[in-house]
């Protein structure tokens, strides 16, 4: 399967040079831009945000940014002294061989939520088969990634996906359910749908294993959420009523008068599930912010609020 190499750096309009706290900025800025539940053309904001996701994917992981950057524009082919270009550990396929013959088979995903570049860049393992010829030897299991909103997971949710095998040119759909509850790393079996069985052998399974897609507000801890809650110097020494995103919907919250920088504020039962019928929760870390460009006028304000304070 030919696929296009992917300039991650340029998806974020970062440079090769840029901190992992640089990295995360952009990915922020670009993911609340182009959130499908905002953006008016809902369909180009959606491939534009999976897009931003894959990205942040790799970059945002300093082993697959590594392994990204040993291998750039030139990942199809790889250094010379390798002796010819070898998918990355962790990616492309696989075989095993016993006996006198092995049968492999590639099997190829679409609808995963990640591009072809990245699926044999850094995607699972595909099926093969191998054995005896005369023998019946069933397929091998084949593994893939699947990209997973935080609301999919919490909900539950029905996908479809697709794949062909080896080099045939017929694709398979079918519709994956994901299960309401979902834990990030857990698989998804589909019986029957890996590799082909050999001599009459039985197929394989397929195994999708889950992947929470990042999120441009909240970051994950287990089962709970962290949101970092942006609030104006003013607003924290007087206090106020805020506004905080949740996985179901916004939410009211009340700052105290005199909420210092760091204080976290828990909401209950808004985290990531649990169990079936239980979840983590969410907290809302005050981060507060000062005018970058205060004019002439708020300057001589501030000057007055500190000379108060002087003893």
């Amino acid at each position: 399967m030919s696929a296009q190499f992917r300039d991650y750096y340029q998806t974020l309009g970062v440079s090769k040079s840029a901190t992992q706290a640089e990295v995360k900025s952009a990915f922020r800025k670009l993911a609340r831009q182009h959130h499908p539940d905002t953006a008016k053309d809902k369909k180009v904001a959606e491939e534009k945000f999976k897009e931003i996701n894959e990205a942040y994917e790799v970059l945002g992981d300093p082993e697959k940014r590594k392994r990204y950057d040993e291998f750039g524009a030139d990942w199809q082919h790889g250094p010379q002294q390798r002796g010819g270009w070898q998918p990355p550990a962790g990616a492309g396929g696989f075989s095993g061989k016993r006996g006198a013959a092995a049968f492999e088979e590639d099997i190829q995903f679409g609808g995963t939520g990640f591009s072809d570049f990245f699926e044999q860049m850094f995607g699972g393992r595909r099926g093969t088969r191998a054995g005896f010829e005369e023998a019946p030897q069933r397929g091998q299991d084949a593994e893939a990634d699947i990209l997973v909103t935080l609301e999919e997971a919490l909900n539950g949710s029905s996908r479809p996906v697709s794949f062909r095998r080896g080099g045939s040119k017929k694709i398979e759909t079918f519709t994956v359910k994901i299960p309401k509850g979902i834990r990030d790393g857990q698989r998804i079996r589909l019986a029957g749908q890996g590799g082909t069985g050999a001599s009459g052998g039985g197929a394989g399974d397929l195994y999708l294993r889950v992947k929470y897609q990042r999120h441009p507000d909240f970051e994950i801890e287990g089962a709970n959420l962290n949101y970092d809650l942006e609030i104006p110097a003013w607003d924290a020494v007087l206090g106020c009523t805020v506004t905080v995103p949740t996985l179901s919907g916004r939410v009211k919250l009340k700052i105290p008068a005199g909420t210092q920088s760091g204080k976290k504020f828990r909401l209950p039962n808004m985290g990531m599930p649990l169990t079936a019928d239980t979840r983590g929760d969410l907290f809302a870390e005050v981060r507060i912010t000062v005018p970058e460009s205060p004019g002439e006028k708020e300057k001589i304000l501030w000057e007055t609020i500190a000379d108060f304070h002087k003893p």
